[in-house]
């Protein structure tokens, strides 16, 4: 907070906050200096004293002798006071500190949302917000006088013109909609048509999304467009090849030309596409005349930019380069493959091709709702999939049910429905969970399978697999690959011999589909690269994250 002297009349809160530590009516908490005593715009009748409560009483320390009254809530935002907080010691109004920091200006005389002026409600608002349709009694409300509008500070300079990825087209700010208009396409719920929303005016569009859904920090990039041209390159996508020939392509980033095949039927494990590092098993693919080089046809089609909901900007495609290892951003997961990454400067956002292909909304064998894309949510949250039945780290986004809780991350909602295993005639098929006192063991392990989270299973053969037994933790790693590592370069090695080598890192055999090598060193899985690397590194006196984000995820 910027230096004001604590008896300036100009100090919006009067006797608030001070910040000269040397004042003594200063009272210092986390960095602020809060004054014993305050006049604050959210109770302007009497002034607020600052109280510290007795943690055994609930008591105010300084009032012990004069009340015993038991303070919990803050009368501003309904929130808990915590030890230290303002109290009015005529009416008995409290204030969190969080909200004593806050001051609104009494008149706003331009609003940019309105075309009176706006006055500031000195009063926690119950009622809906006349912008954004929402109740939220912490947010500051102003009204009008002569329409009785009623707006949150925040709503009052929404933007009237904004593009998100979601969407080819640009959105427009609106204080309401027509009937016609139901269902927000963001957070798929119900929209009131009486509250300000944000909608596509491109005729034959019915696109319509909530006003903070729309404003949401990971939905909207935070440029706001009115007045500005609408450029052509805001909805083109980027071809990824050029059409040589019938059947023939010229892959933007591959030196020779490509051939367009049917799938025979016949599965050869050293055949992975180049883009998603999955078999060769799909009706079309694309393979090259002269080298090694195979993509599907659906991946050799995807743009070189892309708008997916995941990400608040544009994602470009970019091939595997050597020795690059990445960690995709939405389900955590070592990969090879090609890539979409954010240009932005100061964006690490990294996507892998299977969660780029996963739909803004759609349905799914494992629920009976559909299920969409959601990032609004908190940085810190988390969240019990409903797929390896656990609590996980919040990521970029996940999949949500449009109409209970259910949820998925994306390394379950990303899992291959068949898959082939070397010792079982038949293919296996994703189980999403039973609800069964039946006793299952895994084929790999040995051990006892939950029957309530999903497995890997073939009626036919009898064999039921964890998905993490199955797949391992580097289901995306192409052998043959070399990444650099601490010290030394890992190559993707597959994990077909007659014995299983020993990992350096865990001492145990090195169960996954790909292991990696260096010399006479194996190791068996993502999370024993990144232990390696960290004993590694401490060793020459630096410091890296032992356990990055994903690296304990099932697969």
């Amino acid at each position: 907070m910027g230096a004001m002297n604590c008896k300036d009349p100009a100090n919006p809160h009067f006797h608030d906050v001070g910040v000269r530590a040397s004042c003594g009516n200063n009272f210092p908490i986390d960095g602020y200096n809060y004054r014993r005593k305050v006049r604050h715009i959210y109770h302007s009748q009497h002034p607020l004293n600052l109280i510290t409560r007795n943690d055994e009483t609930g008591i105010g320390i300084q009032e012990q002798g004069e009340s015993n009254f038991v303070f919990n809530k803050c009368n501003w935002c309904g929130r808990d006071l915590g030890n230290t907080f303002y109290r009015c010691s005529i009416c008995g109004f409290c204030l969190d500190l969080d909200c004593s920091i806050k001051t609104p200006p009494q008149t706003i005389t331009n609003p940019k949302c309105h075309h009176h002026p706006l006055h500031f409600f000195p009063r926690p608002f119950l009622l809906p917000c006349d912008a954004c349709g929402l109740v939220n009694i912490s947010e500051p409300v102003y009204t009008c006088s002569q329409c009785h509008y009623l707006v949150h500070q925040s709503c009052i300079d929404l933007p009237r013109e904004i593009k998100i990825t979601r969407h080819p087209h640009r959105l427009s700010y609106t204080p309401f909609f027509p009937p016609d208009f139901s269902t927000c396409q963001i957070c798929y719920k119900e929209i009131d048509i009486k509250y300000g929303q944000y909608f596509c005016n491109h005729d034959g569009c019915s696109y319509v999304a909530h006003s903070k859904c729309a404003t949401h920090k990971k939905v909207w990039d935070g440029n706001e467009l009115e007045w500005e041209p609408e450029e052509t390159n805001e909805t083109e996508d980027i071809a990824p090849f050029e059409k040589v020939g019938e059947g023939l392509i010229k892959y933007f980033c591959h030196e020779h030309h490509l051939k367009l095949q049917s799938y025979d039927r016949v599965r050869d494990a050293d055949k992975q596409c180049e883009a998603c590092i999955f078999p060769m098993d799909s009706p079309d693919f694309y393979t090259c005349m002269q080298c090694e080089f195979y993509l599907h046809e659906v991946c050799a089609s995807l743009p070189r930019k892309l708008c997916h909901a995941s990400h608040h900007h544009p994602l470009f495609l970019e091939p595997s380069l050597p020795n690059d290892r990445r960690l995709c951003s939405t389900c955590g997961r070592l990969f090879t493959g090609f890539q979409y990454t954010c240009s932005r400067f100061d964006c690490h956002m990294i996507m892998d091709i299977r969660c780029v292909l996963v739909p803004d909304i759609s349905t799914y064998k494992c629920h009976v709702h559909p299920l969409f894309i959601n990032t609004c949510f908190e940085s810190e949250d988390t969240f019990y999939c409903q797929g390896c039945k656990g609590p996980r780290k919040t990521r970029k986004s996940r999949l949500q049910c449009t109409q209970c809780e259910f949820i998925l991350c994306y390394s379950c909602a990303t899992l291959p429905d068949e898959v082939y295993y070397k010792h079982a005639e038949h293919p296996l098929f994703l189980c999403y969970g039973e609800d069964v006192d039946a006793t299952y063991w895994c084929e790999t392990c040995e051990k006892k399978i939950d029957p309530t989270r999903w497995f890997y299973t073939s009626s036919k053969c009898c064999i039921t697999i964890h998905v993490g037994c199955l797949l391992g933790s580097s289901m995306y790693m192409k052998p043959g690959f070399k990444l650099c590592h601490v010290g030394c370069t890992l190559e993707v090695v597959r994990n077909s011999g007659n014995s299983r080598p020993v990992c350096s890192c865990c001492i145990k055999r090195c169960q996954d589909l790909v292991y990696y090598k260096h010399q006479e060193t194996s190791i068996c899985s993502k999370v024993c690269v990144f232990r390696d690397e960290s004993r590694r590194t401490f060793s020459l006196g630096l410091y890296i994250n032992p356990d990055p984000v994903g690296a304990r995820d099932p697969v």
